[in-house]
C-alpha cells in the first residue's frame, strides 16, 4: 500500500455525507493532493474530475488514474478554474464539488517544499514550483508591506516588529533557509511557552498563504462551484483557519439568504434568488476520536450547501473577507 493509500483525509465522513456520490455523478475533487477524497468518491459510484497545482500530486495520482476504469480524470491547474477546467473536460456541469483548502500533509512533510520549520529546507512554499518564492517575498517586500502581509495573513499580533527585524538582518545576509527564519521569529517574539505554538507559525501562514494568493483563489473556487453546479448539487468546504472558514462562511451566508420580500430600497423583482440552501446549520468539526487519530484535524471546519435554480451571481472577494494585500500574491498552490 502506498503512502497515498495509507493517507486519510480530513473529515472524510462527513465529507461524503454531505457530498452524497451516487453512480452516474460527476463530482469534482478541486484540491486533489493525496487523492483521498477522489478515492473515496470514486469507491461510492460516480466519476471524478481532480484538480491540483501541484506538479508532485499530479505525477502520484497517475496509478489511480490507472485503476479507475476511465472514471478519474487528472488536471493540473488552479481550482480558482475549475469550472473551466471541467468544461474542457467535456462537461458543462457537475453533481458535487469539495475542497480541502490549505497545504497537504506531504507538502508539509516534504522538507524541500518549504512549507513547515519543522525541517530545515529552503524557504519556498510554492505549491506550483513556480513564481515568486517565500524567500522572495521575505528579502525583497518593503518593510511596510510585509508588516501588512503579517498581520492580514498570519493575524501577527507583531508583525511590525518582526518586519522590521527581517528587513535589518536581510540586509547583511539575506534569508535562505525555514530554520534561519523560525531562528529569527524566535529571537524577536520570544520562545514559545508550554501549550503554545511556535513564533514562526502565523509567519510560515502569512507567508504561505500570500506566495500562493491561497484566499483570493478561495473566493475564485466558490464563485466557479457556484456557475459549474447544477440545481441539487452539492457543495462541500473543510478549511483549516480563520481566515479560511470567514470567507466560506460569508459565501455560504450571502448565498443561501432568502431576499424573496425585497424592501422599498429594493423591489422584490432586483432582488436575487438564493443559489444554495445550506445543508448544515453552522460548521461541521472533526469528532474526538478523529482529533485524537489525527492531531492536523483538530482546527477543521466543514461548510456544505446544496446549489439551487437561481442563476450564479459575481463572486465580491473584498465582501468574502479577502485582504487586498492578497491579491498580490501569485496564485493558488494545490488548486
Amino acid at each position: 500500500m502506498t503512502d497515498a493509500e495509507r493517507h486519510v483525509p480530513v473529515m472524510l465522513g462527513p465529507v461524503l455525507a454531505h457530498l452524497a456520490p451516487k453512480p452516474g455523478e460527476l463530482h469534482v475533487d478541486g484540491t486533489f493532493g493525496n487523492g483521498g477524497y477522489s478515492r473515496a468518491i470514486l469507491a461510492a459510484g460516480a466519476a471524478v474530475i481532480a484538480i491540483d497545482r501541484d506538479p508532485d500530486a499530479i505525477a502520484r495520482g497517475q496509478a489511480l488514474v490507472g485503476g479507475s476504469g476511465g472514471r478519474l480524470t487528472l488536471v493540473e491547474g488552479r481550482f480558482g478554474d475549475l469550472d473551466e477546467h471541467v468544461r474542457a473536460a467535456g462537461h458543462m456541469s457537475a453533481d458535487g464539488v469539495v475542497l480541502d483548502v490549505g497545504v497537504s500533509s506531504m507538502q508539509l512533510d516534504e522538507a524541500e517544499r518549504g512549507f513547515s520549520f519543522r525541517f530545515d529546507g529552503p524557504l519556498d512554499m510554492r505549491m506550483s514550483r513556480s513564481g515568486p518564492s517565500a524567500a522572495d517575498v521575505v528579502n525583497a517586500t518593503p518593510e511596510r508591506e510585509l508588516g501588512r502581509i503579517l498581520y492580514l495573513l498570519g493575524e501577527e499580533r507583531k508583525a511590525n516588529q518582526l518586519a522590521r527585524a527581517i528587513v535589518r538582518r536581510r540586509e547583511s545576509t539575506p534569508f535562505v533557509g525555514t530554520r534561519d527564519l523560525a531562528d529569527l521569529c524566535e529571537r524577536v517574539l520570544g520562545r514559545p511557552r508550554r501549550d503554545e505554538i511556535h513564533p514562526a507559525t502565523r509567519t510560515f501562514q502569512a507567508l504561505r498563504i500570500h506566495v500562493n494568493g491561497e484566499l483570493d483563489e478561495l473566493a475564485r473556487a466558490l464563485g466557479a462551484a457556484e456557475r459549474l453546479l447544477s440545481e441539487g448539487g452539492r457543495l462541500v468546504v473543510v478549511s483549516f483557519h480563520s481566515l479560511e472558514d470567514r470567507i466560506v462562511k460569508r459565501f455560504m451566508a450571502d448565498r443561501s439568504r432568502d431576499r424573496a420580500g425585497g424592501s422599498r430600497h429594493a423591489p422584490e423583482t432586483l432582488v436575487p434568488d438564493p443559489t444554495f440552501t445550506l445543508l448544515a446549520k453552522g460548521a461541521v468539526e472533526p469528532d474526538a476520536e478523529e482529533v485524537a487519530a489525527n492531531p492536523r484535524a483538530r482546527s477543521a471546519k466543514l461548510r456544505a450547501a446544496r446549489r439551487t435554480a437561481a442563476p450564479a451571481r459575481a463572486v465580491d472577494a473584498a465582501a468574502l473577507g479577502v485582504p487586498e494585500v492578497e491579491t498580490r500574491g501569485s496564485g493558488r498552490g494545490r488548486a
